[in-house]
């Protein structure tokens, strides 16, 4: 990984999915924008607040995929993360370990 780079794998395919009343929303159905969740799996030396482990919110229209024997993965800048979501930062101070 280089510079300000992080590499992630998405969390959720991208074919059908449910509402939370059990309606069947096909992947061909049109949606708002909405950012999806991923977990981090590599960070370029320059990355300073996200950690291999740590879940992250993207845009998914702006991410470059590449596929790392036979995964698929997003590719991304540091700025281009929306949120992240750490385990680690929950112990301290009260915090609840997600931050923007």
């Amino acid at each position: 990984m280089l510079h300000d780079r992080v590499l992630v794998r998405t969390d959720t395919s991208e074919g059908e999915r449910r509402s939370s009343g059990g309606i069947v929303i096909p992947a061909t159905a049109a949606v708002g924008r909405k950012l999806d969740w991923a977990e981090v799996v590599a960070v370029g030396q320059n990355v300073r607040t996200v950690e291999p482990g740590d879940r992250v919110l993207y845009d998914p229209e702006d991410r470059a995929e590449v596929e790392v024997r036979g995964v698929a993965y997003v590719l991304m800048r540091e700025r281009d993360l929306h949120a992240v979501a750490a385990e680690r930062l929950q112990d301290s101070d009260g915090s609840t370990g997600l931050y923007l």
